[in-house]
């Protein structure tokens, strides 16, 4: 999944337009968008969304963000839109392996009594949103299988360590948070699931969107968080491989399986190694 916008659940009319927004997914958000006195309501519509929807004969991934653990508000959550069967939920300020496998008790639990398959909602997790979940970001490999990525949030961390901001005047991300973002990308690798690429909140800048997508997709990101429908094109566009990206990793597979056992290949003068195969081979799985 390339795209995913996050819509607030307690707006049918943006549900919606959701739906026709080219976005690879949607998450359905009980989170920051919306506020206390509105949670039960954004709980019910989640679930006439999501039943709804269920009868499409195509459509995006959709994903609810459930309310983290700290708030007390997670299992409410969960004993409304559950029966709903999502695709996965958002778990926001996940804190490491334990905190993965105790939402995982909690959908297997509710899966039971929803009298859905057990296993199906699969967990994404902002899993680098507060201090204490970075320094446990190395602690997701095997928690479960319900895991499918790994994300992170610059706001909720300068919100946490009350920074005055989290980018530069031009535009580029402190050095705490191009840490986090770091362990982000090695907490997912380490745990074997794709980078998800946070939101860019100057959602009217497509232009500097593109750039920070761009250099997303070249750290190693797979798809990219979004706040507004207009940012999805570029998102999209950006984490689609090109013609000439797809026939250059084909190229590589297909030198590798020519010279069996072959530790590096040669192809128009330039030597590829194990490593550049690896990489040649993902990204023809995205591509797939």
């Amino acid at each position: 999944m390339r795209s995913f916008l996050f819509i607030p659940a307690d707006s049918p009319k943006k549900l919606d337009k959701g739906m026709g927004s080219g976005a690879d997914a949607l998450i359905l958000d009980l989170e920051d968008s919306i506020s206390n006195e509105r949670k039960d309501v954004a709980r019910k519509a989640a679930l006439e969304f999501l039943q709804n929807a269920a009868k499409e004969k195509t459509r995006p991934r959709l994903l609810v963000r459930i309310n983290g653990f700290v708030t007390g508000l997670t299992d409410a959550d969960l004993d409304v839109i559950v029966a709903g069967k999502p695709d996965a939920v958002m778990f926001p300020k996940a804190e490491g392996g334990a905190s993965i496998v105790h939402l995982d008790a909690k959908l297997t639990a509710r899966e039971a009594i929803a009298g859905v398959a057990e296993g199906h909602i699969k967990i994404v997790a902002q899993n680098v949103e507060s201090a204490a979940g970075l320094f446990l970001a190395g602690t997701l490999r095997g928690s479960s299988a319900r895991l499918i990525g790994c994300t992170w949030g610059p706001e909720d961390l300068s919100a946490e360590l009350g920074a005055e901001t989290n980018r530069t005047a031009d535009d580029a991300l402190t050095e705490p948070y191009r840490f986090a973002r770091s362990v982000c990308l090695f907490g997912a690798a380490a745990a074997q699931v794709p980078a998800i690429e946070t939101v860019y909140i100057d959602f009217r800048n497509l232009d500097g969107l593109r750039r920070d997508t761009g250099e997303a997709r070249r750290d190693g990101f797979t798809g990219r968080l979004a706040i507004h429908p207009a940012q999805v094109p570029v998102i999209n566009e950006v984490f689609t491989p090109t013609h000439e990206q797809i026939a250059h990793a084909q190229a590589i597979v297909d030198a590798f399986a020519a010279q069996k056992g072959a530790g590096a290949v040669g192809i128009d003068g330039k030597m590829y190694d194990r490593p550049h195969l690896v990489r040649a081979q993902a990204l023809l799985a995205r591509t797939r």
